[in-house]
């Protein structure tokens, strides 16, 4: 099983160049059932990466370029009266894929960006009162542009809470640009699938297996709950961002063919879990994880 996600990641990394622990954070993501949000400036392959998942793990794959003017209708779909029959007929928006790409998400309105959350959440949508169940496997990968870009809108709380991991591209290592700019990659050639849906979901439950030991635990809720001390951030982790961050260190410790969690997989995974979810009170520059791993160690 490992060497197949391997094979993904490879395959990934021939569009995304230099970046090869981002691309296993993202995969991370998608083996613990999550949603992945992708924040950095504009050019630095977040919807191409994006792409090179969908590509490579075979998934029906659908995106959302959010403007100032999107309507939730355009996301999830309307009923069109048809004469014919005398009847509407529903017409499945671009959520009904198995990974939608929600591009520039911040740049929507919050009415909009909320019409995601029910789909986040529930896998499902409920439009004119009826509930329609989404694919599975169904993964939303979004991206931001930083808050201080001209026409963005801030994501809530309980928006971000629906992400499981957020991670940033930044710029690439030089020896990765020289190639980019030297033409090695093809825009246009779609990547040959290594895997498929249905592959991808027995991935997901076999994440769900792996072990995690009582010391291993320990150690997980030691760090929740330095969360919650008062006087450190503005508020602490919930219990659903505790289950994320275990979801997320089984899904990484999968990845290397283990069937239990180490404390390192916890601290692989911990920035990308933690830091959207927890704000400091004072006024120190270190993200939260920062800040947690000096804090509370590794056992």
């Amino acid at each position: 099983m490992a060497h197949r996600l391997a094979d993904v990641r490879s395959a990934v990394a021939t569009r995304v160049f230099g970046k090869d622990d981002r691309i296993r954070l993202a995969l991370t993501c998608l083996l613990a059932d999550g949603h992945l949000l992708i924040e950095d400036v504009p050019g630095v392959g977040k919807t191409t990466l994006a792409h090179g998942l969908a590509d490579a793990l075979g998934l029906r794959f659908a995106r959302i370029q959010f403007t100032s003017d999107l309507m939730p209708s355009d996301i999830l779909g309307v009923s069109v009266y048809d004469r014919g029959q005398a009847s509407f007929t529903f017409k499945p928006g671009p959520i009904f894929a198995q990974l939608v790409l929600a591009d520039e998400i911040n740049r929507a309105s919050p009415r909009t960006q909320s019409a995601l959350l029910e789909a986040m959440a529930e896998r499902q949508v409920t439009i004119e009162g009826q509930t329609r169940a989404l694919p599975q496997p169904f993964t939303v990968i979004a991206t931001q542009n930083p808050l201080d870009h001209s026409g963005t809108f801030a994501l809530p709380d309980s928006q971000l809470d629906r992400f499981l991991m957020r991670i940033a591209l930044g710029y690439p290592p030089a020896s990765a640009e020289r190639r980019l700019l030297a033409g090695e990659r093809d825009h246009h050639e779609p990547l040959a699938p290594c895997a498929d849906a249905e592959q991808l979901g027995r991935w997901q439950a076999a994440a769900r297996t792996v072990h995690t030991r009582d010391a291993v635990l320990d150690y997980l809720l030691e760090l929740i709950a330095f969360s919650r001390r008062r006087g450190v951030f503005e508020q602490g982790l919930s219990p659903r961002a505790g289950l994320a961050l275990r979801r997320a260190a089984q899904a990484w410790a999968l990845q290397d063919g283990r069937d239990y969690v180490i404390p390192e997989d916890i601290q692989a995974v911990l920035p990308a879990v933690v830091d959207h979810r927890l704000a400091r009170r004072d006024a120190g520059e270190a993200p939260a994880s920062t800040l947690m791993r000096e804090q509370v160690g590794v056992i």
